[in-house]
């Protein structure tokens, strides 16, 4: 299945149709009002390449419990260790989280493809926005395929409220993923993209 027919590569069916140019024009980080550190879990990556650094998630089992079951799962596993960011794109999100085809120490060309040996989940949307700093869940075109892929985004994105599960928001280190390794084109494909070098879990 080519990339671009990917929800978890594909935003662009949902999302850049409905952005048309605007969110790739954006050049200024919007501000992001001061997040919470909520009862957790909260999920914590050290990252490498262009952003070095610790990014803390809050994750919000109240709105995605099913989710942030699986994420928490798989990080606590190693499973995100060493998966990179394989599609990034300018003022809008940076996507990771590929375990089968996103480590670092193979070959990446088909990241974005993936999820894990776990089964996919169902939705669980919620009324919560699409903010700057808002975690969600990639998937491809049927809502209930969600597996192991993430998104952050870098500015508000509310033509996806209501049709991608929001799984955490950063609490911590916002500056990091704002230094993400961008990629190039429309689609966001990375070379030489940044990794995820740890996930941990603190409960």
């Amino acid at each position: 299945m080519r990339k671009d027919t990917l929800i978890a590569g594909g935003f662009f069916a949902v999302g850049l149709a409905v952005l048309g140019g605007w969110t790739l024009s954006q050049t200024a980080t919007p501000a992001m009002a001061q997040a919470v550190d909520g009862p957790g879990p909260n999920l914590v990556i050290e990252m490498d390449g262009d952003a070095k650094g610790t990014v803390v998630i809050d994750m919000l089992p109240d709105l995605a419990p099913k989710h942030v079951t699986q994420i928490t799962t798989l990080a606590e596993k190693g499973a995100y260790d060493g998966v990179v960011f394989h599609r990034v794109i300018n003022g809008f999100m940076a996507q990771t989280g590929d375990v089968q085809y996103g480590q670092s120490s193979g070959d990446t060309s088909r990241a974005g493809m993936g999820g894990s040996d776990l089964p996919n989940i169902p939705a669980e949307f919620s009324d919560e926005s699409f903010a700057r700093g808002i975690v969600g869940m990639a998937r491809s075109q049927s809502p209930d395929s969600a597996n192991s892929q993430f998104f952050i985004m870098f500015a508000p994105g509310p033509f996806l409220d209501g049709q991608y599960t929001v799984v955490g928001r950063v609490i911590d280190g916002m500056d990091v993923v704002d230094q993400i390794k961008l990629g190039a084109g429309s689609n966001g494909e990375v070379s030489d993209p940044d990794k995820m070098v740890s996930v941990t879990v603190q409960r």
